[in-house]
């Protein structure tokens, strides 16, 4: 057992308070009391007194493990540029647990990220949600099923147009989306015929039995999309095959948060720290964010890792908080509301009894930037200590 005493405790759901906290010997909070709380026999005790206590932070869209640092091409595994059309891809099968970006992740107060393939390709294959430790893939795992990416605008465009190939417009972009939806559409249909007659038997297709749990809602759709008009294609398609979707970057959402807070999605916001490397990132804004909560539209705020580095994560949160965000929607948007994202808010994102005990001991406020990670819990372990 685990008793950290005398901390400033970030709940995320119950505010800012002075206290203990008790982590039992499932790794799992078992309770949040005030400083004088009584210490169970043989437990391990930490003072935190002056430092503060918050949960591990989240990036719900990062490419950590799959796009080394420090490598070219040897260690380039998140695009498939050979075929628009991959759904049957796993970021699972190309994560390496000891890149120096996941080591880096986890010293920053990062502890879980939901790792997808990049955005080259209209379907680009199965992302995983994952500790930032483990000594392999399967170690690491929090959840298997991460989402769908999927890609609108200028990325697909750009590289199946120097290819020659389809699609090198967004009107193909969204043609190819959705014939391969209505592909999905009869697999299913033959399949649900071949359950009572054996001679109509349909052979195995990878590509088509991932988009089959797609349109069963059974996997979520992770739309990559800056532009406000890529986000309506994204959204009209949602709505004609009713996906369970959720909008990557955002970079434009500001412009239709009507239609956002109509369709009920989640904007995953970022990253926001980086140059306006391209035309659909001429608005590139931390006022988007604000702009979004202020409509009610649920935000989270990713990095893009290694677009820019996921250890800004708290960065980028202090930026939204100078940019008109509240102190503790900001630190929602890296710890509860990544965590609603991936379906894993149950058990992370927050301190409460019953969760499992991914914990970050700060310095001092993890929004300031001189504020150090003194210490990084995984399951109530320590597995990082400055």
């Amino acid at each position: 057992m685990l008793v950290i005493r005398n901390a400033t405790l970030y709940t995320i759901t119950d505010g800012i308070k002075e206290g203990s906290l008790l982590v039992d010997d499932q790794g799992k909070i078992a309770s949040i009391g005030d400083v004088d709380m009584e210490i169970p026999m043989g437990a391990t005790v930490i003072d935190a007194s002056g430092k503060i206590l918050m949960p591990g932070m989240i990036d719900a869209h990062g490419h950590a493990g799959v796009y080394e640092e420090g490598l070219g091409f040897e260690g380039s595994d998140g695009n498939e540029m050979t075929d628009p059309v991959t759904p049957h891809l796993r970021t699972i099968d190309a994560i390496n647990p000891h890149e120096e970006g996941i080591i880096e992740a986890l010293r920053a107060g990062v502890t879980a990220m939901c790792i997808l393939p990049g955005s080259a390709n209209v379907i680009g294959g199965q992302g995983v949600t994952v500790h930032m430790h483990g000594n392999t893939v399967e170690d690491m795992i929090i959840k298997e099923d991460g989402g769908l990416k999927i890609a609108f605008g200028e990325n697909p465009k750009r590289v199946y147009s120097g290819q020659k190939k389809t699609p090198s417009t967004r009107m193909a972009t969204a043609a190819v989306l959705r014939e391969n939806l209505v592909k999905a559409q009869n697999y299913m249909a033959k399949q649900e015929q071949a359950k009572d007659d054996p001679t109509k038997f349909v052979e195995r297709d990878l590509k088509m039995e991932v988009l089959v749990r797609v349109l069963k809602r059974e996997i979520p759709v992770r739309a990559h999309a800056h532009r406000a008009d890529d986000i309506m294609t994204a959204l009209r398609i949602a709505k004609e095959f009713n996906l369970d979707i959720s909008i990557e970057h955002c970079t434009e959402g500001h412009k239709i948060t009507k239609e956002l807070k109509e369709a009920g999605v989640w904007a995953l916001v970022g990253p926001t720290i980086s140059n306006r490397s391209k035309v659909e990132l001429q608005e590139l804004s931390f006022t988007t964010l604000k702009v979004l909560w202020e409509e009610g539209i649920p935000v989270t705020i990713t990095m893009d890792h290694p677009v820019v580095p996921v250890g800004y994560l708290p960065t980028a949160a202090g930026y939204a908080v100078k940019a008109g965000l509240p102190y503790e929607e900001a630190l929602k948007a890296i710890t509860l509301n990544p965590a609603k994202v991936l379906g894993i808010a149950d058990r992370y994102g927050s301190l409460e009894v019953g969760k499992m005990a991914d914990l970050v001991l700060w310095s001092g406020d993890p929004l300031e930037i001189q504020s150090q990670v003194e210490q990084v819990f995984i399951h109530g372990e320590v597995v990082y200590s400055r």
